[in-house]
């Protein structure tokens, strides 16, 4: 079965309006905050981590119709009936955010560097091209980035890598690179602003040297 992603949306046509919602207005709704905290405190007991919730988020076949947290229930309900959470006997969960404790967690974050077990592989200014291929997996290259030159803009270190870590395969921490391209090389002629250039962040394994 192919992978497909419905959050990937970058340079497609998609129907009717993008309609901005205003600054600052964080939910729309009583009921979303308590998702957030559904969400946030599933995290710790070891369900999931944020690269598999992204992963089922965007699989999601009706995801172009729900709203934001619409979006983050309907996964969370998909993760918990595949983890077992919600049947007669459940995992025993490995940590649990108590609510004295839950404010300072979230401010604290949870930070996806890690140390590095190999030298980077490109330096500032490298040309590179991206990876064409559509991978079969949760990936962080959008799709219009696939197969375009750049050159590194900065050297960010290691980090989770995403495209195993939403499959339980481990963090396999890998090399992070702001890579800037010409908004030609990204949309042709129908880049907006022709001479503007668009930068994204890109993991090792996404490049090769051009």
């Amino acid at each position: 079965m192919t992978y497909r992603s419905h959050a990937d949306l970058g340079g497609q046509d998609v129907p009717g309006a993008i309609i901005q919602e205003p600054e600052g207005e964080y939910f729309h709704a009583p009921w979303e905050p308590r998702v957030m905290a559904m969400v946030v405190a599933m995290g710790p007991t070891g369900m999931s981590n944020i690269d598999m919730n992204r992963s089922v988020r965007e699989t999601l076949p009706n995801y172009r119709d729900l709203s934001y947290y619409e979006v983050w229930l309907a996964a969370l309900e998909k993760l918990a009936l595949q983890k077992g959470v919600l049947s007669a006997t459940p995992p025993p969960p490995k940590l649990v955010l108590r609510a004295e404790s839950a404010v300072a967690t979230i401010k604290k974050g949870f930070s996806a560097s890690r140390p590095a077990t190999k030298s980077a592989r490109f330096s500032i200014g490298d040309r590179v091209r991206t990876l064409s291929v559509q991978p079969e997996h949760h990936t962080r290259l959008p799709a219009y980035a696939r197969g375009k030159l750049g050159a590194i803009e900065h050297v960010h270190g290691a980090h989770v890598f995403p495209d195993t870590n939403s499959r339980g395969l481990g963090e396999s921490p890998q090399w992070l690179y702001t890579v800037m391209f010409d908004a030609r090389e990204l949309w042709g002629a129908r880049a907006p602003a022709p001479l503007s250039v668009i930068s994204i962040d890109a993991f090792e394994p996404y490049l090769e040297p051009a």
